[in-house]
């Protein structure tokens, strides 16, 4: 039998927090419970037709090769024209279609850094990635909520959780200078992760992976989507020299 909506959200324990959903969603979307067949297809039609993962990864490929290029190039106009030769032959969304709903097929938690943008490190246009940063890419409150509607409302199968190389919160977590109130409860999931003799690169990695496990941890609805098969966790690093992601 086909559970509706709501009866998912119940028995995953979210129905007080869906009432608050609307809000959210629109009143169409939240009245209608499901998008018509034909909004549902122009929604999907940049969706891979096989595992997210892999296609997040072979779309990192294309980046990274294409930023090492300009890495290498001679000026800031050849760099430009080597990064736009990315979305010559990708897929976008209709923007009509976007107004009226979306169907992410992916999520990532990642950091706020400037050079850590997942629509560009996975050459992917509006409307595909379902996006939660932070500095630190930690699993905090709000972003595990985030995510929470993600899985239950937008029904992504993957969630991609990224550290990256260079990463300043782990920088600051590794340090013994005083910060701010609000930089010192940042910085505290993140020292919970680290392990003895961590240089800033294991940090970083252990980071990742310390808030992949959080997320199932902290939300019964994403660890029984979990166990159901129904949703992937994965941590994974981006190296912002070779602009490469590597799984953990």
């Amino acid at each position: 039998m086909t559970l509706t909506r709501r009866e998912w959200l119940q028995g995953a324990g979210l129905a007080a927090g869906a009432l608050a959903w609307p809000q959210l969603v629109g009143p169409d979307r939240a009245e209608a419970g499901a998008l018509t067949p034909e909004l549902e297809q122009s929604l999907a039609a940049c969706s891979p037709h096989d595992d997210p993962l892999g296609s997040l990864l072979r779309r990192n490929v294309q980046f990274s090769r294409a930023w090492q290029a300009a890495a290498a190039a001679g000026s800031a106009e050849e760099r430009t024209e080597l990064m736009n030769g990315l979305w010559q032959s990708t897929c976008q969304v209709d923007p009509s279609a976007m107004a009226s709903g979306q169907r992410p097929w992916a999520a990532l938690l990642s950091c706020a850094d400037s050079r850590v943008s997942p629509e560009w490190i996975f050459v992917s246009g509006a409307g595909e990635l379902f996006d939660v940063r932070c500095a630190g890419n930690t699993a905090f409150d709000d972003g595990v909520a985030s995510l929470e509607y993600a899985i239950a409302e937008l029904a992504v199968p993957l969630i991609l959780v990224m550290g990256h190389s260079g990463c300043g919160a782990v920088t600051a977590a590794l340090a013994e200078a005083p910060l701010t109130p609000l930089l010192e409860q940042l910085v505290t999931p993140i020292r919970a992760a680290l392990q003895p003799g961590d240089d800033l690169s294991l940090a970083i990695r252990h980071n990742a992976s310390h808030s992949a496990q959080e997320l199932s941890r902290r939300s019964s609805l994403l660890r029984e989507a979990v166990g159901a098969g129904r949703l992937r966790i994965q941590p994974a690093c981006f190296d912002i020299a070779s602009g490469a992601v590597t799984l953990l």
